[in-house]
């Protein structure tokens, strides 16, 4: 460890020398229903069985409290680097429950848009290819579920 790594105590979010495992589950638990939202978070939770109960309580440990938690990086550059990761990997599934959860983050859809141009370069442009269809699929869904503002006309 360096010197300058010991100076700041926040330097980890939750994951502090006094914090316990259940302090940081819940730590990650808050952060993942934040930016995925309840319903996933929910859904996750209702499918979890001895079998996938480790997997779990791990994702929410390590991977949202022990990462997601940490302030060095904004939640906007979190899910940046997420969907790049996602897309090198194709990860469609994943890639676009993490699209959803970048424009709760506060990535507006052209920020997303770029962030796929610039995956072509550096994953290929198949991936980007289904990263844009992926993408363009989200919108769809996202936009037809939202509520108009028009009035219904009453029949006569």
């Amino acid at each position: 460890m360096s010197g300058s790594e010991g100076k700041n105590p926040e330097r980890n979010g939750v994951v502090q020398p006094a914090a316990t495992s259940q302090d940081i589950y819940d730590g990650g638990m808050k952060v993942r229903r934040e930016v995925l939202g309840d319903a996933h978070v929910d859904r996750a939770n209702a499918t979890k069985d001895e079998f996938t109960y480790d997997f779990q309580d791990m994702i929410t440990r390590i991977a949202w409290g022990g990462i997601w938690t940490r302030p060095g990086l904004t939640r906007q550059m979190r899910s940046a680097v997420t969907i790049t990761a996602m897309v090198a990997h194709g990860h469609w599934e994943e890639l676009a429950m993490h699209i959803r959860a970048a424009l709760t983050n506060g990535l507006s859809r052209d920020e997303i848009k770029e962030i796929l141009l610039q995956t072509a370069i550096y994953c290929g442009v198949p991936s980007a290819n289904t990263a844009f269809k992926t993408a363009q699929q989200v919108f769809k869904d996202l936009d037809s579920a939202a509520p108009t503002n028009e009035t219904p006309t009453p029949p006569n």
